[in-house]
């Protein structure tokens, strides 16, 4: 039997230049694809260098509006890597993300927590190498 991987998550924008803006402009992700699908629908897909990808998808109706900046009721709901934490985040703060409380250190790595300009909370962590 094959296993089923993820392959894309969806972040719900309200425009889809500000989505790439923010994800490739700010986090520094890549821009993947960006297709014209017609009707004013876009299929964007931004990514990192360890293969995460994110669907950048415009809300089409009031109730994907609606979960804008709240696509997980307010958890934690993207986390990003990093193998420079003090560097990625000095480089966030001069992007102007906003963050919400201090780096703190895990027994998992460093992490602070983020919000994109759209209100969903990130997890910024530098993972601590195994055996560390």
């Amino acid at each position: 039997m094959s296993a089923v991987r993820l392959a894309l998550t969806t972040l719900v924008v309200p425009d889809y230049n500000a989505g790439i803006a923010f994800c490739v402009g700010a986090l520094g992700f890549d821009l993947i694809e960006d297709s014209d699908m017609g009707a004013g629908k876009r299929w964007v897909v931004v990514g990192g260098a360890g293969g995460g990808r994110l669907l950048i998808a415009k809300a089409a109706n009031d109730t994907q509006a609606a979960a804008i900046g709240k696509q997980t009721g307010g958890r934690v709901g993207f986390f990003a890597h990093t193998d420079d934490f003090a560097g990625t985040h000095a480089r966030l703060i001069d992007a102007g993300v906003q963050f919400h409380e201090q780096p703190r250190h895990e027994a998992y790595g460093t992490v602070a927590v983020f919000s994109d300009p759209f209100g969903n909370r990130w997890d910024l962590i530098e993972p601590k190498e195994p055996g560390q």
